[in-house]
């Protein structure tokens, strides 16, 4: 095994080894959480399936809605207003996810219809992070 050949080895095992930068982990972290079909973007039905999961998650008294106190602060005053149109103070399900699908609108400007990494870490985009995790 010729000298180079090992320092090259050793080389690419260092670079291997070295973890991602907190700022890119980070930046990259909700697109891998929301990117079930693993195409380093987020669609709508993905966003949808994670918003369910946590509506059924916080749901703690399981009536089907969900009160600004289990909400725990994850919708601003104005998003939950626009969301809550019967003025009853919760959200059913659906009324949950009309409120997802206009974040999600709001947090894709180009309306392509996904969201990468760079549209999530904006303010719309962590905004509608907030509502799925």
């Amino acid at each position: 095994m010729n000298r180079f050949w090992r320092i090259g080895a050793f080389a690419l095992v260092g670079l291997l080894a070295v973890p991602l930068s907190p700022a890119l982990a980070k930046k990259a972290a909700p697109v891998a959480a929301l990117d079930t079909d693993n195409d380093q973007t987020v669609d709508l039905t993905e966003t949808n399936k994670a918003a369910e999961a946590l509506f059924d998650k916080l749901d703690k008294d399981k009536d089907g809605t969900l009160d600004k106190k289990e909400l725990q602060g994850r919708l601003t005053r104005e998003s939950f207003a626009a969301a809550d149109p019967d003025k009853d103070g919760t959200l059913t399900r659906d009324e949950f996810l009309s409120a997802v699908s206009s974040l999600f609108k709001d947090a894709d400007p180009d309306n392509d219809g996904t969201l990468d990494a760079k549209e999530l870490a904006a303010k719309k985009g962590k905004a509608l992070v907030r509502v799925t995790h």
